[in-house]
This record gives structure tokens, C-alpha cells and sequence, in this order.
């Protein structure tokens, strides 16, 4: 229960914080956004807002999702012939048009579709009570909504409104801000994870704490505070070149000159020995010590972020060099690394939450069809073009991408299958 805890919430805040940055731009750029989703599957709550969003909660707890108007899937219900009902304001403009025969609408006119247009020129006609004899025309407010025949009441999108309208910089922005979000949430997580831990280690300085008893460090004697100014007669100056010369000698005595206050020391060690790869280091079990101050700290969870992020990148490209889906992880490996985390506590998972939203971030960028970087590229294309490719290429192009990934998604699941429960 605790895994399955600790999954869906890494799960559901990386990915929702991720579709809030979409959210949010969206929002900036005058974009109406039909639907701000928690999770999937069948509605539990819903509510719809003044602004036309409609926030529901799902009832499967794994991630979200971002509805826009003219973002790929939103169509009318609205079809020649149809049967409605209207209701119109004071000006007589139409503020609700009602296809639900579940729902039935004081003083609202019956009509027969004949036509509309509630994009441009926002206006509805058709035959009123029965008379087919004269259509009649009725405009239709700019925020005017649809009851679709399930119930579900929603605004109708003017071209204004919707996402092809925005400006390019906004739709690009838009685009973008949900990978942007995922390196903010990493970001926070890991100054987070500095500052809980009292502040980043201090690489400048050979000053060392953390020694612990029984350690090869706490036999030579070095006490926490101790500054280590040579090893074998080397000098050092930074944390670096100590290890690199402790890591020399593996179960082997050295000299040690240490700065104790205002006192200088030798003492001696014998660093145990360890595996690193296919070769012997040695270690005696010290730290370095930490800068406490804001500016280390949060500098310690930028850099800490860049470095994480670094490894992504180094990892896929070798993915892109090598490809090998043994390489991929999904859900199913998620879950596995939730289980670990779930069992080495609140940092770690905090850690896991961190790098997940890094690599998130990160495969979202890749130029694929379908995701935010296969969009960001059309974007680009859009602008040395001087114009949009045409929906209907958009729709083919994205369909495509959309079929890879959903393949993409069930080889690498099989895999995670096999390779944890077989």
C-alpha cells in the first residue's frame, strides 16, 4: 500500500505540474481552456468556473491532462438537423444552446438546426416550433455554452479563443512551459533536499566532518572540523584532489599533515578498500563539510539540478546512439522505483520525485510528433515559413507521432514486465 501510495503521487504531481504549466500560459495568451483534468478515466467532481475551465478530478489517480479549444480534439456537437433548444439574454443574443434531452430549459425557444457558424461569424439558424415555412438567424454571444447530450455543459470556442489564434511566441511558450515546469519542480525539490540536509558540501576546502566510529578516519584520529593540508606529502587544496589521492592508496598506510585549530598534526591512516567499476579505491569515511548560507544553498540545488540533468542528456544520447529498449522505462519500473524509495524514506523519494520530472521534462523536448518538442518544431518551422502548416497535415503528422509513442509505450511496459515479475 505504501508503494502504491508513494507511485501515485510521484506520478500525479510531476505530471501535474507538468500540464499546469500549459494551463498557465495557455490562460496568459487568451486561450480557452476547456478542461483542467486530475487523473483519468470517468469523472468523480467536476466544476465549471465563470472563465469556461472545467476542473474535474478522475477517477484513476495517475496523472492529468490540459483540454484546449482548437488543440486537436475539440469538435462540436452541432449537426444540421438537429433538434435544440435556446436561451437567449436580454439583447436577445443566445447565451445556451441545449442538445441534451435530459435537460430541459425554461423559455427556451425549440429549433431545428438548419446552419451555424460559432467560430466566425457567431450566429445559429434554423426553423423555430416546427415552421419549416422560415429559417430564422439568431447571433450568438462570444461566451455563449453547448449542453452536449450527455449533460455536460461547455463554452463554445471562437476563433479568437482558441489555440491557433494566439500569437506564436505564446503558442510556442505554451508549448514549452510544460517541460519548463518539470525543471522548476526539480529544481525546488532538490534546494529542498540541500537545505534539509544543512547546506552543500564545500568542494573549495579539505575541511572534513561526518567521521564516524570504527571508520579508518576515526582510527588515524581525525576528528570532525580537521583540515587535511597533504596526503603522503602532496599537497592539497580542494576537496577533489583529496580524494583523488586518498583513492590511491588502498589498504595502505599514508601520512596525513592536518590542521587542528591553530595546530598542525601527522598523523597516519589506512584507507579501506572499495570497488569503483573494475578498480580498487581506498576511502576513510569522511564528508566535506557544508556552506550553510541561502546563496550556497540554493546555488547547491541549481547545480545539483544542472548535474542530474546532464546525465539525462548524456543518457539519451546514448539511447540515440545505441538504441536498446532495455535502456526505457516505464510505469512498471516507476512503480519498482517506488517500491526502493518507499523503503529509504522521505529524501529519497523526494529524490526520485526530482529526477523523474527531470527526465520528463527532458523526453518531452524530444522532436517527436505528439509531444511538446514534435509541437516546439512546428512552431519553429511556422516561423522561417512565414505560415502554419495546414491542420489537416498537423493532424496526419500528429496521429503518427501519437501511434509511435502509444507503441513506443506498450513495447517498453512488456518489457518492464518481463524483466521484474519474469
Amino acid at each position: 500500500m505504501k508503494t502504491i501510495l508513494v507511485f501515485i503521487i510521484i506520478f500525479s504531481v510531476v505530471v501535474v505540474i507538468h500540464e499546469f504549466g500549459h494551463y498557465f500560459f495557455a490562460k496568459r495568451a487568451g486561450i480557452l481552456v476547456r478542461e483542467f483534468a486530475i487523473g483519468m478515466g470517468p469523472k468523480l467532481f467536476a466544476h465549471q468556473a465563470k472563465d469556461g475551465t472545467t476542473y474535474t478530478i478522475r477517477m484513476l489517480p495517475l496523472g492529468g491532462y490540459v483540454q484546449m479549444a482548437g488543440w486537436g480534439e475539440d469538435e462540436t456537437e452541432l449537426t444540421p438537423g438537429m433538434p435544440v433548444s435556446l436561451v437567449q439574454d436580454a439583447t436577445g443574443k443566445v447565451i445556451k444552446i441545449n442538445t441534451s434531452k435530459k435537460i430541459q430549459l425554461p423559455q427556451a425557444i425549440p429549433m431545428e438546426v438548419t446552419d451555424f457558424d460559432l467560430e466566425e461569424k457567431l450566429t445559429i439558424t434554423g426553423f423555430i416550433n416546427g415552421n419549416e415555412q422560415e429559417a430564422v438567424t439568431y447571433a450568438v454571444d462570444h461566451d455563449a455554452t453547448i449542453i452536449h447530450e450527455d449533460g455536460v455543459e461547455v463554452r463554445i470556442a471562437p476563433k479568437d479563443v482558441q489555440f491557433q489564434s494566439a500569437k506564436l511566441w505564446q503558442r510556442m511558450l505554451t508549448n514549452f512551459a510544460g517541460p519548463m515546469n518539470n525543471f522548476i519542480l526539480s529544481l525546488v525539490l532538490f534546494t529542498g533536499l540541500v537545505f534539509a540536509q544543512g547546506g552543500v558540501a564545500n568542494q573549495d576546502a579539505t575541511i572534513v566532518t561526518g567521521i564516524e566510529a570504527g571508520t579508518p578516519a576515526a582510527e588515524a584520529g581525525l576528528q570532525n572540523g580537521d583540515e587535511i593540508l597533504a596526503v603522503e606529502g602532496v599537497d592539497v587544496s580542494n576537496w577533489s584532489e583529496l580524494t583523488t589521492e586518498i583513492q590511491k592508496y588502498p589498504d595502505t598506510q599514508i601520512a596525513l599533515e592536518v590542521k587542528r585549530g591553530a595546530e598542525t598534526l601527522d598523523l597516519t591512516a589506512t584507507p579501506a578498500s572499495q570497488e569503483s567499476g573494475e578498480t580498487t579505491i581506498g576511502f576513510l569515511g569522511i564528508t566535506a563539510s557544508l556552506k550553510t548560507g541561502i546563496g550556497d544553498i540554493l546555488l547547491g540545488g541549481l547545480q545539483t539540478t544542472i548535474d542530474n540533468s546532464l546525465v539525462i542528456f548524456r543518457a539519451v544520447g546514448n539511447l540515440i546512439a545505441q538504441p536498446d529498449i532495455n535502456k526505457l522505462g516505464g510505469p512498471v519500473a516507476i512503480f519498482q522505483l517506488s517500491s526502493q524509495a518507499a523503503s529509504q524514506g522521505v529524501t529519497t523519494v523526494i529524490a526520485m520525485m526530482a529526477m523523474i520530472s527531470i527526465n520528463l521534462g527532458i523526453f518531452n523536448l524530444l522532436p517527436i510528433p505528439g509531444l511538446d518538442g514534435g509541437k516546439l518544431v512546428l512552431n519553429i518551422l511556422e516561423g522561417v515559413r512565414g505560415k502554419p502548416i495546414s491542420q489537416e497535415k498537423e493532424g496526419i503528422i500528429t496521429l503518427i507521432g501519437f501511434g509511435f509513442l502509444m507503441l513506443l509505450m506498450v513495447l517498453v511496459t512488456w518489457n518492464d514486465i518481463q524483466r521484474f515479475f519474469f
